[in-house]
């Protein structure tokens, strides 16, 4: 079989579209999806993240849909033929942007729609008319439910990510919009694994399906070094930033499992000097489009992200991926560090584990892989000079001063520069007062020199006819004096 483009059957246009993008050899899952598509077959196809799947699809959907292209400026000359439906906004965007660069030079049209923003852009690229439509579930059901988006005319349907959708419950929307389309169509599946429910979903939707599968599900790319670190969780930070700094990484995605904790890491990073952007489900769509096109100008050195940055980003010569946390999804382990070590690159991947729950989580990514584990121990570098301790919380010391060597984290935090820390300079702190050794004495009660004044004031009335085993009240200091009676007139 022959893995050349230049060897498809593909028209002209889309021949010089693929040149100019340095296209010259076909991945394993474009050279076995490509023609099967190509004659109108169903497709069920699992490949390792990072294959190419997008050109897969794609490239021959484009070809069989050339038959319709036309110049005119009526929308109802350009309804919508193709549906591509995807998990997360950031892939739906990203595969938007390489259809535009396939049908560069025809005139075939295309658009994008996805939550996180105002549909009145999206509808307005819709009423133009689309042949290619690339959308997450949820915002289509919202057009469709518009009448922004009629889909009675669509020939082709690509589920991509697919147990992606269904593990993030899109299956009732899936259901609803498969709905809408003609039964008679070419539907093409694409997932990273066939799990029973994928299985399920294809039996429903397709008819005959051609099945492919590249790779060993779950496989894990051979170019990415792999390393699970035991760590404690308050010195993750600290040897993220040491395997950073002797690795020399440039850039790297760093994932963790929720968004808050996506949001505090990244922020202790740059204050750590590093330069780091957050990337999470509650950040509106226009957030996260720039933290991903300034990672991907290399403006950012550090990515921080949950798991919507875990399937289908295609940013190249991303050297590292870290697992701050270890995922709760053995499968996700896969996906996340199918980030780096793409096209054939080499990669690295680190992920730390600290405690019993997490040493259970990496149990399960050994039998997914099916790769023996091992936890590995981090040895820390003394990076203070002079014998100065630091154990991540900014407690110094410094042997021989001060007599006592006393904690200063009893004193108030001094905020210091970034870049200061960064070469080891002991933050500043205020000279301490000097200290009065008065003060340092226990009390002592002093000797009484005579009664109060207000006692010697107080005339002693001799007690007749009390019995001695009754005591006598005690003197107290009056607060006012009694005023004096009036004389009579």
């Amino acid at each position: 079989m022959s893995t050349l483009y230049s060897d498809l059957a593909l028209a002209e246009p889309l021949k010089r579209a693929v040149a100019e993008m340095g296209y010259e050899n076909m991945t394993p899952i474009q050279a076995q999806a490509i023609p099967v598509v190509l004659t109108g077959q169903d497709v069920m196809g699992a490949a390792q993240t990072g294959t190419g799947k997008t050109a897969a699809f794609s490239l021959p959907l484009l070809q069989r849909m050339l038959k319709h292209e036309n110049s005119s400026t009526s929308p109802a000359r350009h309804p919508v033929r193709a549906l591509v439906l995807l998990p997360t906004r950031e892939l739906a965007v990203q595969v938007a942007q390489q259809v535009e660069l396939y049908a560069k030079y025809t005139q075939l049209r295309s658009t994008v729609v996805f939550g996180g923003m105002d549909m009145k852009p999206q509808t307005a690229e819709l009423k133009k008319g689309v042949e290619v439509l690339v959308a997450t579930p949820g915002r289509l059901l919202d057009h469709i439910e518009a009448k922004n988006a009629v889909l009675n005319q669509v020939e082709y349907v690509v589920l991509d990510e697919a147990d992606r959708m269904l593990d993030i419950g899109f299956l009732p929307d899936l259901q609803r919009i498969l709905s809408y389309l003609p039964k008679q169509r070419t539907t093409l599946l694409f997932s990273a694994t066939f799990s029973p429910e994928i299985k399920r979903l294809a039996s429903s939707y397709l008819q005959n399906p051609v099945t492919i599968e590249v790779a060993r599900p779950n496989e894990t790319a051979s170019t990415v070094e792999q390393h699970f670190f035991s760590v404690a969780e308050d010195d993750k930070r600290r040897a993220l930033k040491q395997i950073v700094r002797q690795r020399g990484i440039g850039q790297a995605f760093v994932f963790v499992n929720s968004k808050l904790g996506c949001a505090r890491l990244a922020r202790s990073l740059e204050r750590d000097g590093l330069k780091t952007n957050a990337l999470h489900g509650d950040k509106s769509q226009d957030e996260r489009l720039k933290a991903l096109n300034a990672f991907k100008a290399g403006e950012v050195e550090l990515l921080v992200c949950t798991d919507v940055a875990a399937r289908g980003l295609d940013i190249k010569d991303v050297p590292a991926v870290f697992n701050f946390d270890v995922p709760f999804n053995a499968e996700d382990y896969v996906h996340r560090i199918g980030r780096t070590g793409r096209a054939g690159a080499s990669g690295l991947a680190v992920t730390f584990a600290s405690g019993g729950n997490d040493v259970r989580l990496v149990a399960d990514i050994e039998k997914l892989i099916k790769k023996k584990i091992e936890l590995e121990p981090v040895e820390f570098e003394e990076d203070n000079p002079r014998g100065r301790i630091n154990d991540g919380r900014r407690r110094w010391r410094d042997e021989g001063e001060s007599g006592d060597s006393r904690d200063v984290l009893d004193q108030p935090r001094e905020r210091h520069d970034s870049r200061s820390a960064g070469r080891g300079l002991r933050p500043h702190r205020p000279a301490a007062a000097p200290r009065d050794p008065f003060f340092d004495k226990p009390y002592e009660a002093g000797e009484r020199d005579g009664a109060a004044a207000w006692e010697a004031t107080v005339k002693s009335t001799p007690a007749r006819g009390v019995s001695s085993n009754i005591k006598s009240k005690r003197k107290v200091a009056a607060l006012f004096k009694a005023a004096a009676p009036e004389a009579s007139s």
